[in-house]
């Protein structure tokens, strides 16, 4: 069975051939989804949960402790193995030491065994010469009462002890027989979980194979789309310099545009503000002159006004405008300069540069027949590389050992499925037996209760030994067939349990636990143990070759983590399947081919002299030569140098302080006419929309044309420099670009295969024929048949019926003892009251 589940788990990877590629660059290739190996899953629960009866077991695997504290002796077991136990003397010692206390149990229990009958038969002997309490004479104590309780107490005890051991071991009887009856489920679903196994195996291999059709069909379609698709890397490659140095011309295109229209604003703002200012600072001249040559009028010359007229006359400079826009310098030249530069479209100069550019997929795709002449030769290689596959998995027998290992299957089904009637009936049979067993305990107690019952119900204080009554002499009669019982079962009960306390102690210690901590594992591991010329059993029966590191622990290990079956057996020591799939010397010739690549992209104009002239000419265009300041400095300017509102207040205020007359008229009559003024054009050129939107356009378009003019010389010469080198990277480096597209293109047609390989490699060892099943097999057998269903239920067994053994010795005394209150005697010891020195006598 093992050497054809060999050969079955080597279809698996035989399915699965693939060869390990070694690029010479690995770029992240494209993803691919392979989907989900198909899986069913298992039904088997190899754990068996005890329920309440676990209490018990794990009450006796104390015991067991107890009596065998021992670590597994796998120096012994290596020995016994290799048939070398007992050349030494220190071998005997050794498990006897082990071994010291099932010796000393076993010897306990044999001596049981031997002295109960014999000293049954004497004390039957001795009781029929009426002595060993066998006189029917009870001599008159005064703690009779005392000793009576306590015997019938001591004995109730002890009967209780006795019921709780023979009910343990009916249970322990009685779960065995549940179990058996219901290890037939438990058998199915391990024989459907193997079918599942083989069953499924095929669809996973084929599945694998087929996926390789994913694999190439994207490869294909790649190579189909090799033109565009090389095309779009090696312009994603020099875009990286292309694009940003027609960015910054278009960038550059955009600001003489941006700088035509803020010239042109800058134009136009001057002259409204101009406009607004000039009639504002004639009108304030006017009156200006006005009110000076008022001043000059001979009332002031009087004492009272003088100094009032001079203040007047001191302040008159005021009244002027602040913000003069009549002198700031113009900007028609370099208007004209720019408007001379824009007479070459740049913009669509560069749009064709960008047009060009976007063509580098046809120019690639004319420029690598060379190439393109290697799509056909790759195709044939990903084809024969799929056929490899195919004729290989087809070449195995996988349908033939498949169908044998069926057979095989289905045969040790219909094995099992007939005998297991038969098992059911042995177990009967056992069950039987054990229950007999129990039942002679039963029976002992029966005897011992009912003695208990009788004699304490039918016991009379006031009778006197010979006159007691019929239920309390029978009471002492049941008490002593329950002794007489026992004489005759104990023994009997005490070789089942000396047996079964042998057998199931040692498989319990030398089996279940060594199993369950995988110690035994570790001793079947041990190099040449099964066979002497052998370092590795187990791979020396797979594989032939004993020097593969293949253990019986790491392989459960495996399957019971559901591993797949190729990584739990390591069968890639078997076949050597990278040939079939090394695509390395199929790739060399177009490498060859790829290092000649010559392309010529010098068809690729970027941007042309003359779009280059226009770049110049606009740096020298003249924006530098601005007057930035002097602009900045008006438009933060107030519109007159002094409010005149307050003004004109001020005035009207020191024209009160004059003598009544003409002049204080004339001063008040000019006061007026500077709020008409301020109202009329001071008011307007702050808050009317004509002249806020000029001043803010002014503002906006000035601090625009210094930021352009701003190191424009350098900007526009990097610009150039940037299109040059991107030009000079296409003329000179487009072939170094294409060859490292080409190969990275390659490289990532190998990386699907890689994917595929990848996947498969994850596949084989976690999904492919998961080998749980084995493990549940091993499991059930081991762990759930031998030591959770027989071995815990016989140790549970013996455990129970052994203590109820021992405690018959100390129910046997206290029913001997305590039947002597309760049998009718035939004589009695009787106090004569006459007698002087008083005496006992014997009524008969």
């Amino acid at each position: 069975m093992a050497v054809e589940l060999c050969l079955l788990l080597l279809l698996l990877f035989c399915g699965s051939t693939i060869s390990e590629v070694q690029p010479i660059y690995k770029p992240p290739p494209g993803t691919l989804d392979f989907g989900f190996v198909p899986a069913k899953t298992y039904d088997t629960g190899a754990y068996h949960e005890p329920g309440p009866i676990g209490i018990l077991f794990k009450t006796v695997h104390a015991f067991l402790y107890l009596v065998q504290p021992n670590s597994f002796p796998q120096d012994l077991v290596r020995k016994l193995a290799q048939q070398k136990f007992g050349n030494t003397q220190g071998d005997y010692q050794k498990a006897i030491y082990y071994e010291i206390g099932f010796i000393v149990s076993t010897a306990l229990g044999l001596l049981f065994i031997f002295l109960l009958p014999l000293v049954g038969l004497c004390f039957c002997m001795c009781r029929c010469c009426d002595n060993c309490g066998g006189e029917m004479h009870q001599r008159q104590k005064k703690n009779a009462d005392c000793q009576r309780s306590c015997f019938a107490t001591l004995l109730f005890v002890a009967s209780l002890i006795i019921s709780v051991g023979v009910l343990c071991a009916y249970a322990a009887n009685q779960h065995l027989t549940n179990q058996v009856r219901g290890a037939k489920k438990l058998v199915n679903s391990n024989f459907k979980d193997l079918k599942i196994f083989l069953n499924d195996t095929p669809a996973q291999i084929d599945y694998l194979v087929s996926q390789y059709n994913t694999t190439k069909d994207k490869a294909l379609s790649d190579l189909n789309n090799v033109g565009p698709l090389l095309g779009s890397r090696v312009q994603e490659q020099l875009g990286k310099e292309v694009r940003p140095a027609l960015d910054a011309a278009l960038t550059m295109a955009g600001a003489i545009r941006e700088t035509k229209e803020a010239l042109e604003n800058v134009s136009v703002s001057v002259e409204v503000l101009q406009e607004g200012t000039e009639r504002l600072h004639a009108n304030l001249t006017v009156v200006r002159m006005h009110l000076s040559n008022t001043l000059n009028d001979s009332a002031c010359s009087v004492a009272q006004a003088a100094s009032t007229c001079s203040i007047i006359r001191n302040s008159l400079s005021q009244l002027d405008i602040n913000a003069n826009f009549s002198g700031l310098p113009g900007v028609s030249s370099q208007l004209a300069k720019v408007n001379e530069v824009l007479k070459t479209d740049l913009s669509s100069l560069v749009q064709k540069g960008y047009a060009a550019f976007n063509d580098t997929p046809d120019l690639v795709v004319n420029q690598t027949r060379n190439i393109l002449s290697a799509v056909p030769y790759i195709k044939n290689v990903l084809e024969s590389i799929g056929s490899n596959i195919t004729t290989f998995t087809n070449a195995l027998p996988v349908q033939k050992i498949l169908a044998d290992f069926t057979i095989y299957l289905t045969q040790s089904e219909a094995y099992v499925q007939e005998y297991f009637p038969l098992v059911e009936q042995y177990d009967f049979y056992r069950w039987l037996g054990c229950l007999i067993l129990c039942c002679m305990v039963v029976l002992i107690l029966v005897f011992y209760y009912l003695g208990l019952l009788c004699g304490t119900c039918g016991f009379d204080k006031q009778a006197s030994p010979t006159t007691r009554g019929c239920i309390s002499n029978t009471g002492g009669n049941f008490l002593m067939a329950g002794v007489g019982f026992s004489f005759l079962f104990s023994w009997v009960l005490m070789v089942v349990v000396v047996l079964t306390f042998v057998t199931g102690g040692n498989v319990e210690k030398l089996v279940c636990e060594p199993f369950e901590d995988k110690t035994l594992f570790k001793v079947l591991d041990t190099p040449y143990l099964l066979n002497k010329h052998w370092k590795n059993y187990l791979s020396g029966i797979l594989f032939k070759n004993p020097n593969i590191d293949l253990t019986f622990e790491k392989v459960y290990s495996d399957c019971k983590e559901n591993k797949g079956i190729y990584t739990s057996l390591h069968l890639e020591h078997l076949f050597n399947i990278n040939e079939f799939l090394n695509i390395t010397m199929y790739t060399e010739d177009v490498a060859l081919k790829i290092e000649h690549i010559q392309i010529n992209l010098s068809k690729i104009i970027l941007l042309d002299d003359i779009g280059k002239e226009s770049l110049l000419n606009f740096s020298s265009s003249g924006l530098q030569g601005i007057n930035f300041a002097a602009y900045l400095a008006e438009i933060n300017k107030s519109v007159t140098k002094v409010d005149l509102l307050s003004f004109a207040n001020d005035l009207e205020a020191r024209a009160d302080q004059l003598p009544k007359g003409a002049l204080e008229n004339a001063l008040k009559g000019h006061a007026n006419n500077i709020r008409m003024i301020h109202n009329q054009q001071v008011v307007p050129l702050e808050q009317a929309m004509k002249y806020v939107k000029a001043r803010s356009t002014l503002n906006q378009s000035i601090r625009l044309l210094k930021r352009t003019s701003s190191e424009l010389t350098a900007k526009v010469k990097n610009v150039i420099g940037a299109v040059n080198t991107a030009q000079f990277l296409i003329n000179n480096n487009a072939s170094l670009v294409i060859v490292q597209e080409t190969k990275k293109y390659m490289d990532t047609i190998v990386g699907y295969f890689e994917q595929y390989v990848a996947w498969v490699k994850e596949s084989i060892a976690t999904e492919v024929a998961p080998c749980k099943p084995i493990a549940n097999v091993v499991d059930t057998a081991v762990d759930i048949f031998l030591c959770s269903y027989i071995t815990d239920s016989v140790n549970t067994f013996w455990f129970g019926l052994g203590g109820s053994s021992m405690f018959l010795i100390p129910a046997i005394i206290f029913a001997v003892k305590l039947s002597k209150y309760y049998r009718r005697m035939d004589t009695e010891d009787v106090y004569d009251d006459s007698s002087v020195s008083g005496t006992w006598h014997f009524t008969l």
